[in-house]
């Protein structure tokens, strides 16, 4: 019995690490986006908040884990709020070489992505349904940042967006099927979607582009 109990609270702590660390992430890319905008501080939390827990929320919903987490539990919107908060008394210290909205929404969509899949199996879907709930997640939180802006959804422009995240979904669902450890194919998953992510935006890869008639 002290075994069980002890892997599911190691099982529910390694889902609570990825969620607060894809919110993070994504709320940051959330905030530096209303910085960018100048929106005011108000603003800016909004969308810190919308961007790190969209994803969540559908995913819950869909799953039927509700209320989700993100409204359930206080540290989703703590965790939210003080990204928001440091992006916009702080911007320079989140500033990176690339855009840092798309460095930091591409770190967001590989946590969300592997951990909407761990979440999904864990609520007994099967990998097929998991993988693309974890792609859903992934995408969910930049969606809704980049429509409250009204900019078209990165997912639906030409870099490698979906894909990559379900790329590292179908990871952590392949590790699943074969009975690997989770949090090695957690990792190689959220590896594998960020490092394709950046690489796609570096080099300009994407799909083909939908060409109107002349």
């Amino acid at each position: 019995m002290p075994s069980v109990y002890t892997g599911t609270v190691s099982l529910q702590s390694f889902q609570l690490a990825l969620d607060l660390a894809g919110t993070f992430v994504f709320a940051l890319s959330g905030a530096m986006a209303g910085v960018r905008r100048k929106l005011d501080l108000f603003g800016v939390l909004v969308l810190s908040f919308a961007a790190a827990n969209t994803g969540g929320v559908l995913r819950d919903v869909l799953i039927g884990a509700v209320p989700p987490a993100a409204l359930e539990s206080w540290r989703y919107l703590a965790v939210s709020l003080l990204a928001g908060v440091i992006t916009f008394y702080f911007p320079s210290a989140v500033k990176a070489r690339w855009n840092p909205v798309l460095v930091f929404d591409a770190a967001g969509l590989a946590l969300f992505a592997v951990a909407g899949t761990r979440k999904a199996l864990v609520y007994g879907l099967n990998p097929v349904s998991a993988t693309l709930l974890g792609m859903l997640t992934g995408i969910g939180g930049g969606m809704v940042r980049d429509v409250l802006l009204a900019d078209i959804p990165v997912v639906l422009r030409t870099d490698l967006y979906a894909v990559a995240a379900l790329l590292g979904a179908a990871i952590v669902a392949g590790a699943d099927l074969l009975h690997l450890p989770s949090w090695p194919a957690a990792v190689a998953g959220a590896a594998l979607c960020f490092a394709l992510r950046l690489v796609a935006m570096n080099r300009g890869w994407g799909l083909p582009v939908a060409e109107a008639d002349h």
